[in-house]
């Protein structure tokens, strides 16, 4: 089955990563675009992790896992190698009604991560719910490279009108109107 795509608000939601190899500072990238409130717990952590950890002034504990570390948190990432481990993490979750996504294992995770394009306020992602993540991943070059230089500015503009106009279908077409003005203006180029 195909995984339901949903933007999550962050916002006062705690995140866990646990591992810190390469593949930990993976999924610590991505989550910095949206949050800065991530915890790490591992045994060792790889250069790039580290430095990660020390740029964003990120909790750090350099230790194994323990039952209950993830009890305070609203998304865990597990990012080790051991099977065992990720599937007894995935089951704890259950008890605290936490996502979890455990690295490589969809049968361990409520969420994956799909591949995305961030630019200021817009975010394109993009899932072939874990068929192939390359494709994935070469599907997102090709929109990077679709997406205007101007659309941060277009986006702050739509956004004051929001915020200004009076709500109602007036204001609905408008914007509509120019949204679809503004994709047509670059599309033709």
């Amino acid at each position: 089955m195909a995984y339901f795509p949903a933007f999550i608000k962050l916002d006062n939601k705690k995140i866990l990563i646990i591992g810190g190899g390469y593949i930990a500072y993976e999924k610590l990238n991505h989550l910095l675009d949206f949050t800065k409130d991530i915890s790490v717990i591992a045994l060792e952590i790889c250069e790039d992790m580290a430095k990660g950890i020390k740029d964003n002034n990120l909790a750090l504990e350099k230790r194994a896992y323990k039952i209950g570390d993830i009890k305070d948190f609203s998304v865990i990432i597990v990012a080790v190698d051991d099977i065992s481990l990720q599937a007894e993490i995935f089951a704890e979750s259950k008890q605290y009604n936490c996502l979890c996504n455990s690295v490589d294992s969809v049968d361990y995770c409520d969420f994956i991560f799909g591949s995305y394009v961030k630019k200021d306020d817009l975010t394109i992602a993009i899932s072939t719910s874990g068929a192939s993540p390359a494709m994935a991943k070469h599907l997102k070059i090709y929109l990077q490279n679709l997406i205007p230089a101007g659309i941060s500015e277009f986006l702050k503009e739509m956004k004051d009108l929001r915020r200004t106009l009076p709500k109602g279908k007036e204001r609905m077409k408008m914007l509509d109107k120019k949204a679809q003005d503004y994709i047509k203006s670059w599309s033709n180029r």
